[in-house]
């Protein structure tokens, strides 16, 4: 039980520390963001001009992978934006009570 609350206690002082980088997490949103419209105009790009074919296909699986990887990007960096900025006021708050 000790490493696994070792393990918790470690992930939340990870995630203050991470909520203190607000340009870096903002940064990681916007890339996200860029990366999965881009993704899914590859993927709207090579279905609508090649014909149907195994390259078609490859492309548009290379779409959908920059795709994945952008939404996961974005939802950690708006995450981190978000959930942790509140984890860090409301750590601030409890050091400061009687």
């Amino acid at each position: 039980m000790q490493i696994q609350a070792n393990i918790w206690q470690r992930a939340y002082q990870w995630m203050l520390r991470r909520a203190e980088m607000e340009r870096a997490n903002l940064g990681l949103f916007v890339a996200g963001a860029t990366f999965f419209f881009l993704g899914g105009s590859i993927i709207y790009a090579a279905n609508l001009r090649l014909a149907d074919s195994v390259g078609q296909e490859l492309i548009t699986l290379l779409g959908l992978l920059i795709t994945a990887g952008g939404a996961i990007s974005a939802t950690l960096g708006y995450i981190a934006l978000s959930v942790f900025r509140l984890m860090r006021h409301s750590h601030k708050d409890d050091s400061n009570s009687f």
